[in-house]
């Protein structure tokens, strides 16, 4: 992604309500502790796939219309309750049950399975058990404004006793997870932290907020619940992964996305970079300070990925909050006046965390990427909303294509963009916008040997499969690739505009 090329105005959609969604946090008393209940989200689910999570969905007016119908959901959260109640039966097959779970009857869940809407007919018929009374409100956190639609999640827990009173879970009948674990949070922490399992961010906060609760209440998760639920802490920190944590920041770049991640790079406990704080208002930098001033660490300095305005800073306002020296590419350093000059193949020794440079331009000149066993901080490489730009003057669409296929060579644990949320898989994602590249490429050379030589005939031609494209954004990105192509000599430009060269 990158700002808006000059000229092109584009009305970005006001983002409306965050939409209510409950998740359940399922706690049990195994055999070492405490155990939380992850359910591994399958690789076709669009949030989040491939991540461990806690089961739980969007509220629907088949739950608003059960809080209307059952007496049993009156009171506080009533259709975050009802929503989690029939999520529960769906994804895991179980409901609540005096101080407990029992399995759902297959015949009611598998009719849930194949039509959500059947739950409140079967739970008014006595089908299952609706019980609410022992599920607690942990906390409230809506999610970043990552994209156009943000979600306010209420996060439930019901503790289920004793683990050999609890049933097993049968996935077989439904699609969302594709394996379920019960672990201790700090089991579940320390595999998050080594990058072997990647978890939902707001889940490993909430883990976190669990773990540090029960020390304080003698590993007692019902007295840890009551005190969580008393306090109903809110989101501080979102965490991508061991040493990556993101702050949203309000930016003028290209719709769909309206932020730029700024990223605090690093050991939580030692050495950290602070990565494209595109701060230009007052109150981002107030939240990128708090951020830093929460950090256990020690800022090192600032580094620029690129010098597209929707990246660097108000330099005053900059300065105003931290005091470092600035890191950036020979390039940035055109732009900004750089203490270090970063170089491809430089290692940034950040505490116990060792972070690669990696110039890759083609999005543009000296663009820096970050890689450890952590992932990618991708900057405008990639991006987990809306598309990227190759900008006719400054980028080269060959040189970005053989840099993706580089990034896509080192295999990213994930990666963390500029724009939108984090990419769980990065390989896939990679692999997409090789694929989608390459046949515009292609579309672009076939409208060339058609007979078109203009360049907004060839851009109607090119993207005539993608009716919704924005005409300055296509005649913007068609010429990228016949500059491309050009430099291939697979066309040519002349006075009466662009030919194909004939072998």
């Amino acid at each position: 992604m990158s700002e808006v090329p000059h000229g092109v105005n584009l009305n970005v959609p006001t983002r409306g309500a965050p939409r209510p969604t409950a998740t359940m946090t399922l706690t049990r008393d195994g055999p070492h502790g405490v155990e939380v209940l992850l359910g591994l989200r399958s690789k076709t689910m669009r949030a989040f796939p491939n991540y461990w999570a806690f089961p739980g969905g969007g509220v629907s007016s088949v739950d608003r219309a059960a809080v209307e119908a059952l007496e049993e959901l009156a009171g506080p959260e009533a259709a975050s309750i009802a929503c989690i109640l029939r999520e529960m039966s769906e994804e895991l097959g179980l409901v609540p049950k005096g101080d407990g779970v029992v399995s759902m009857p297959v015949e009611a869940r598998l009719a849930v399975v194949d039509d959500k809407k059947t739950w409140l007919p079967l739970a008014q018929r006595g089908a299952f058990p609706v019980e609410r009374a022992n599920i607690r409100t942990l906390s409230h956190r809506i999610t970043p404004p990552f994209g156009p639609v943000q979600f306010d999640n209420a996060f439930l827990h019901l503790h289920v006793g004793d683990w050999a009173e609890v049933p097993t879970i049968d996935l077989e009948p439904q699609t969302e997870f594709t394996e379920v674990m019960w672990a201790q949070p700090n089991e579940i922490l320390a595999r998050w932290k080594a990058h072997e399992i990647k978890v939902a961010p707001p889940v490993v906060t909430l883990l976190m907020e669990i773990e540090r609760t029960l020390e304080r209440c003698g590993r007692d998760m019902n007295a840890a619940s009551q005190d969580i639920a008393s306090r109903l802490p809110g989101r501080r920190s979102i965490l991508f992964a061991h040493g990556v944590e993101v702050v949203p920041i309000k930016t003028a770049t290209l719709p769909p996305a309206d932020h730029t991640n700024a990223y605090l790079v690093g050991d939580p406990e030692g050495a950290f970079v602070l990565v494209d704080p595109a701060i230009r208002m007052r109150e981002d930098m107030e939240a990128l300070a708090t951020a830093v001033e929460r950090h256990n660490g020690q800022l090192e300095a600032v580094v620029f990925t690129h010098s597209h305005s929707d990246h660097l800073a108000d330099m005053s306002l900059l300065r105003e909050a931290f005091d470092c020296p600035i890191w950036g590419s020979h390039h940035t350093a055109s732009s900004v006046k750089c203490d270090r000059i970063l170089n491809d193949g430089d290692i940034l020794e950040l505490g116990a965390q060792r972070w690669e440079v990696l110039i890759t331009p083609g999005h543009h000149p000296g663009h820096v990427c970050l890689l450890s066993e952590a992932g990618l901080v991708a900057g405008d490489m990639l991006a987990g909303i809306g598309t990227i730009l190759i900008p006719p003057g400054t980028g080269d669409m060959n040189e970005y294509l053989a840099q993706l296929e580089r990034l896509q060579a080192l295999r990213p644990h994930l990666v963390f963009p500029s724009h939108g949320p984090v990419v769980a898989m990065p390989n896939r994602l990679i692999q997409h916008y090789i694929d989608h590249r390459r046949g515009r490429h292609q579309k672009v050379l076939e409208a060339v040997r058609g007979g078109l030589n203009r360049l907004i005939d060839i851009a109607k031609q090119a993207y005539q499969d993608t009716p919704d494209a924005h005409p300055g954004l296509a005649v913007d990105q068609t010429l990228s690739h016949l500059l491309a192509l050009k430099a291939d000599g697979a066309v040519v430009e002349t006075s009466d505009g662009w030919t194909n060269v004939v072998e």
